[in-house]
């Protein structure tokens, strides 16, 4: 066993307890104390509840993740505490959330509330009320967003596996900002109750682990059913360069397609007609559906860029979201048509690599931009089209920042893209994120 419980991989902490080599009360203490030590660094965690932790330790149930700890974002309502969205009071009352229900049933113990972008509008994990989350590489860096602290969580080792929620590429962007893995399940795909993105077309949870496999361990989980695995080195790939490949940091791009290449796999070029509209029909829709619900005695606690694109996402025509839908419907039917020719389509999970926190600017070919609109072109195609998709850790940058290969499947697809994703580790060095 290494030095510390929490630098096992989730599965080995799974069965580490099962088998009795650590107890479960002395997994979580320890757990606790790698928080209260490295949180002041990375800023992942908006709050712990010992007491509560301990209580729901005391009454777990036999199951994968028995015993074991793992946080979830701040938009699930848990027992004792109601979901913040990254603001600064609950805007839900305290309750057993679909997802923290699923946790308890795989026996997991809910150890904190990972910090994130306000309101879940921002790419960067910059804006919230308990300050930025850092990245696990470098933390001068950000994390992402807007599940920014699941990501960082995991990375820095301070727990084996976390959720988040994916409403434009919140699980994905920060996954491949922090070099872990992050998998958005199919929208829809288990209970919603308490989830402040119920209210979304978009949005899905995710889940985070270091690699593949505690990333099957935590989606197992959430979904309630076993994924065997298959064979990834059978899948078919399908390239999609415009706009997805186009405008990217030279060497992300180079790191993702070395990364395919190394696969063996089937490879297909291929068209989506309508892929350019994406990121501007999920930016009308993610900027109405994710702001619709917050109370208006909320609007002066928040950020004022926050402020701002309420204020935008209330004056937004009729006519523009009813435009956002008919490229969504279009593209909808492209993206299952691709997939009757092949199994995943690829491409870059961020366009270049996490910026400082101190100067938030991501450098392309075409020049300096703010993150969020390149990320959303990324990301936003798979909540348009309610399909899971997955980052994958592919090297690293000569900053020293990971870099991330995303991968998309098919509706309730989850296990081909875990299978790819240790598909891709067995081929690759990995990069893992923290010592």
């Amino acid at each position: 066993m290494t030095s510390h419980p929490q630098d096992l991989s989730l599965r080995d902490q799974a069965a580490a307890v099962a088998s009795g080599q650590v107890s479960a009360s002395e997994l979580l203490d320890a757990t606790l104390a790698r928080i209260e030590e490295r949180n002041p660094t990375y800023n992942a965690l908006a709050a712990t509840f010992p007491d509560e932790s301990r209580a729901m330790l005391s009454q777990a149930r036999p199951g994968p993740l028995s015993g074991v700890p793992v946080t979830v974002k701040d938009m699930f309502s848990l027992p004792w505490r109601g979901y913040r969205n990254g603001t600064r009071r609950a805007l839900a009352p305290p309750g057993a959330s679909g997802v923290f229900r699923r946790l308890r049933e795989a026996g997991a113990v809910v150890v904190g509330v990972d910090n994130q972008h306000e309101l879940g509008l921002g790419t960067t994990g910059l804006v919230s009320v308990h300050g930025p989350s850092a990245n696990p590489s470098n933390p001068a860096h950000c994390a992402g967003g807007s599940s920014g602290g699941s990501a960082a969580a995991v990375g820095a080792h301070m727990v084996g596996g976390s959720v988040g929620s994916d409403s434009g590429g919140s699980t994905r962007l920060p996954a491949g900002w922090s070099g872990v893995v992050g998998l958005k399940l199919t929208f829809g795909a288990l209970p919603y109750d308490g989830y402040s993105g119920a209210n979304s077309t978009l949005s899905a949870p995710g889940v985070f682990g270091r690699d593949g496999a505690d990333a099957r361990l935590m989606a197992e989980a959430l979904l309630a059913r076993t994924m065997p695995r298959g064979d990834g080195s059978t899948l078919r790939i399908g390239i999609v360069r415009s706009p997805f490949w186009s405008d990217i940091d030279p060497e992300v791009e180079a790191a993702c397609a070395a990364a395919i290449t190394a696969t063996g796999c089937e490879v297909e070029e291929l068209e989506l007609r309508y892929a350019d509209l994406a990121a501007p029909a999920g930016g009308v829709r993610a900027s109405v559906e994710l702001t619709v619900a917050v109370p208006v005695d909320v609007l002066p606690e928040l950020d004022q860029l926050t402020q701002g694109m309420i204020a935008y996402a209330a004056r937004v025509p009729a006519l523009r979201l009813a435009r956002a839908d008919r490229v969504r419907a279009r593209m909808r039917r492209d993206v299952a048509a691709a997939f009757t020719r092949v199994d995943l389509l690829a491409w870059p999970s961020n366009p270049a690599p996490a910026p400082p926190i101190a100067d938030p600017v991501l450098q392309l070919p075409s020049g300096p931009v703010l993150p969020d609109l390149p990320n959303l072109r990324q990301a936003v195609i798979a909540n348009l089209a309610g399909i899971p998709g997955i980052s994958v850790p592919v090297g690293r940058h000569s900053s020293g920042l990971p870099i991330g290969l995303q991968l998309l499947g098919r509706w309730g697809a989850e296990a081909t893209l875990l299978d790819a994703a240790e598909h891709f580790e067995q081929l690759l060095p990995g990069v893992p994120a923290a010592p």
